[in-house]
């Protein structure tokens, strides 16, 4: 199965990534022109259905990769996703554009289908590398998707924005098509049976474990201080406008590139140095927001990469370490990442905006402070190795 993931396997599977995950943060430089057709309300559930049906869709169609063929899975979310993509640009209410949102996120996590596909038809000695590279396209997806649908939006309106996306989902689904292997079905199991076992994956690697608390502990300062760079650089003394501040993604992107180096440096020394480099670095990027980010936007965008370089770092290798488990479970052992991820992302965002309404930026970076020191010990007092 190995020898079936040659540069166009490799290609397809980042292509895939970047550009199924991308549809869940289309909406949100575009939400004044859909405020403005659809009322206030639309600032809230718009993004918010999007993301819940992304942590749907990792729940209850990724493991079914562990049980289907991934290929024919991957086209058949591209196609509906292109689907429920057209439906959102032609929605004419809001509960319909809620709903169209809530089905995008759901289908948009073929994304998290191709990242253990890449995990499955890797060589053991070269799958930190390779996981490394699908997550480029998945971390670029997500930093330029923004930016993408902002300019457009501009240009053209919001409804074009999405009715360009649904033909690259298109797109993607001939991609997959064309590029991506056949692989059998192995697991057989009723689905009922294939849920179950995720919670016995959860309490029976200990592994699988400490690779997600040390993750989520990560994610949970990533998000507090996304989820408040905004109010802070459009405020003084910066003053910068929304997008001003949408330019820090772009930033983020060279943290992104760290990722096959990262996966690497995991296939020849494990996965623990990595991860504990990766914590010092987040803990690091909030000393220096801490110092000068009330001042300075060098010390800012300087704290924007050495968070994203720490966080994505990590990720490669927990996710490295993590499928090597059990060879047959990838789908399900992404669930158990992802959805504890998303659990303490917002958690993390929650913790971040409340500290800074109540004390300002020195409380944000507190609070990240506080998750990445405990990332480190985690990662320090890690017994597993590897």
């Amino acid at each position: 199965m190995t020898a079936a993931l040659d540069g166009k396997a490799r290609l397809g599977l980042t292509l895939i990534a970047g550009g199924a995950v991308a549809n869940i943060y289309y909406n949100q430089p575009l939400l004044g022109l859909i405020v403005a057709e659809f009322g206030d309300r639309a600032a809230l559930w718009v993004p918010t259905t999007a993301l819940v049906g992304y942590g749907l869709g990792i729940v209850a169609l990724v493991p079914l990769g562990d049980a289907l063929p991934r290929r024919r899975l991957i086209v058949l979310q591209c196609l509906a996703l292109a689907l429920a993509l057209l439906a959102v640009a032609l929605s004419r209410d809001l509960a319909s554009l809620a709903l169209a949102h809530l089905c995008v996120g759901l289908l948009a996590s073929a994304a998290q289908q191709a990242v253990p596909f890449a995990a499955e038809l890797a060589p053991d000695a070269s799958r930190g590398r390779i996981v490394g590279q699908v997550m480029t396209g998945l971390l670029t997806g997500i930093l330029l998707a923004r930016t993408a649908s902002g300019f457009l939006g501009a240009h053209l309106g919001w409804r074009p924005v999405f009715l360009a996306a649904a033909a690259v989902a298109l797109a993607m689904a001939g991609i997959a098509r064309a590029t991506l292997p056949h692989t059998p079905q192995t697991h057989p199991l009723r689905y009922r049976a294939l849920m179950l076992s995720i919670l016995d994956l959860a309490r029976s690697q200990p592994v699988l474990r400490t690779a997600t608390l040390s993750q989520a502990l990560l994610f949970a300062g990533f998000n507090a201080f996304w989820a408040t760079l905004a109010l802070l650089v459009e405020g003084e003394p910066f003053g910068l406008s929304a997008a001003g501040a949408g330019l820090f993604g772009v930033i983020g992107v060279c943290g992104a590139f760290v990722a096959p180096l990262s996966g690497r440096f995991t296939d020849a020394r494990g996965a623990r140095p990595v991860v504990l480099g990766g914590s010092l670095l987040v803990a690091l990027a909030f000393v220096v927001l801490w110092l000068g980010g009330t001042w300075s936007l060098a010390a800012v965008a300087l704290g924007v990469l050495l968070i994203d370089i720490g966080m994505n770092g990590a990720l490669i290798a927990n996710q490295t370490r993590a499928y090597a488990l059990v060879p047959g479970a990838r789908g399900r052992i992404n669930t158990v990442l992802f959805t504890v991820l998303f659990v303490f992302g917002a958690l993390g965002a929650y913790a971040g905006s409340r500290a800074f309404l109540a004390v300002g930026w020195p409380g944000v970076c507190a609070v990240g402070l506080a998750f990445s020191a405990l990332a480190v010990l985690v990662a320090a007092r890690d017994p597993h190795g590897r």
